[in-house]
């Protein structure tokens, strides 16, 4: 090997290198900044404060309230609100894309023919390139006006509405695990089922789906952080009304929307300020919890030599 194409291919792999270790820096020092600035909301704000809120009454009866109200004379930081509005928005989206999502992985792997193949993925994958800012807009102005034609809904704007726009990036996600996970079963498997005189539909429900079902599900744990996370859409679609409700047509407000809602015109250095931040770490925890079981589910099916 001549030394010129040593020093390029040494020059290559330092310069690879380098990229991969400074973006781990990066990342590093981006939690190490959201940490830092976060925890610093304890200074002035208890941590039961971050649940609950005393208010004082008449004749010196004390009341619990969960409030999200930290411009407020009194002012309450309630994560209670927040979290639930993120559930009640992510889980639907998560169930809903959960039936598309995986009844389109396994068409995509089982059924479809290769020329029907070329021209669904690449539809399916649209989706997920698709701005979200855009899809928030749609369910503003076209998704909530029918919905609210149909089921005349408490709110015009609520979390159904935000959870059937997050499950239009959702579905993508869960559509193409999913696939993976079905098409990397053996082949052996599926000869083996029709050997015996299954049907095709007997060999995809009862030998192909068992067997990639941890591939599934951590697809679907990945589609539920991914409807955690998202911002535009619930913030434009939800209602950023702060209540503690179980009614899915009820406006909500979502942590992701908390932050990008507030954060542009809070005091730097307030409590309202570190309680944002404190609520990005929460955020941060949930998918970093979500992603590392369906990390921990993955590898596990890779090295059964299943997924």
């Amino acid at each position: 090997m001549r030394k010129s194409t040593r020093i390029k291919e040494a020059i290559i792999k330092y310069f690879f290198a380098f990229n991969g270790v400074a973006a781990l820096v990066f990342i590093i020092l981006i939690f190490i900044f959201l940490f830092k600035e976060g925890f610093r909301a304890f200074e002035h704000i208890g941590l039961a404060d971050f649940i609950y809120h005393n208010r004082l009454l008449d004749a010196n009866v004390i009341m619990k309230v969960f409030e999200w109200y930290p411009t407020s004379e009194d002012p309450r930081y309630s994560l209670v609100p927040l979290i639930l509005g993120t559930l009640l928005t992510a889980i639907p989206a998560t169930i809903i894309s959960t039936f598309f999502g995986v009844g389109a992985g396994i068409y995509l792997s089982e059924i479809a023919n290769p020329k029907a193949k070329e021209i669904l993925k690449p539809i399916i994958e649209l989706f997920a390139g698709i701005p979200t800012v855009v899809l928030g807009f749609l369910m503003l102005v076209v998704g909530a006006s029918f919905f609210n034609d149909l089921f005349n809904p408490t709110n015009r704007l609520n979390a159904f509405i935000a959870a059937i726009g997050l499950s239009f990036v959702v579905i993508p996600i869960i559509a193409s695990l999913t696939e993976d996970a079905l098409h990397s079963i053996p082949n052996d498997l599926r000869m083996a089922s029709y050997g015996i005189g299954a049907t095709k539909w007997q060999t995809i429900s009862r030998v192909i789906i068992p067997a990639a079902f941890s591939g599934v599900s951590a697809s679907i744990l990945l589609g539920f952080g991914r409807a955690v996370g998202e911002t535009m859409i619930v913030l434009m679609a939800a209602g950023n009304a702060a209540n503690i409700t179980t009614n899915i047509f009820e406006s909500v407000r979502t942590m992701t929307a908390t932050i990008a809602a507030e954060m542009g015109e809070v005091s730097q250095g307030s409590d309202h300020y570190y309680s944002l931040f404190l609520i990005g770490i929460v955020l941060f925890s949930i998918t970093f919890v979500l992603n590392f079981i369906a990390e921990i589910i993955i590898n596990k099916m890779r090295k059964k030599n299943t997924f």
